[in-house]
């Protein structure tokens, strides 16, 4: 097979598949921007529209596995690491980024961790400020958003100091 066959059969490829007109050897782009894609990773396949926003995601809740932390679901690091999510949950009225019920409810490091991580669509402008939660014992800066930690009587461990006996 020789090398003008072969490209001749990519042209053709190019030309069925609608990249390529039929008169013209010219690449033509795609409008993709029509297909749905998650609004977090990018994905164009089993996707749902979330009950909150109404914004395309991920359908796929039922790939996380009970009780390992994992968080390899769009659609439930939404519903349930983002305000937007939980202000839906608790079905609080208005807008999740000026609800005060949402402010209230939750401690600030967790309001702020909540409305400007990863797994929003739109992220909570201008978040309060807050002291850094510490290690009760070792006095270890957590982040309550992303750290494991334990409690005990309203004080935070960290968890090197979470092996001690309680």
């Amino acid at each position: 097979m020789g090398v003008d066959s072969i490209i001749t059969g990519i042209q053709r490829l190019y030309r069925d598949r609608g990249f390529v007109s039929q008169n013209s050897k010219k690449v033509i782009k795609r409008d993709i921007s029509a297909v749905p894609r998650c609004g977090l990773c990018g994905k164009t396949k089993q996707l749902t529209k979330t009950s909150c926003c109404d914004h395309w995601i991920c359908d796929d809740e039922d790939k996380y596995v009970m009780f390992s932390y994992a968080r390899n679901s769009c659609s439930r690091n939404h519903r349930r690491y983002t305000l937007c999510g939980y202000h839906f949950a608790e079905d609080h009225p208005g807008d999740w980024k000026t609800c005060p019920e949402c402010r209230e409810d939750i401690e600030t490091e967790m309001y702020v961790y909540y409305g400007t991580n990863e797994y929003n669509f739109e992220k909570l402008e201008n978040p309060p400020e807050y002291e850094p939660t510490r290690c009760a014992k070792c006095r270890k800066v957590i982040s309550l958003g992303t750290d494991g930690y334990s409690m005990k009587g309203g004080e935070y461990f960290c968890m090197e100091c979470t092996d001690f006996k309680w």
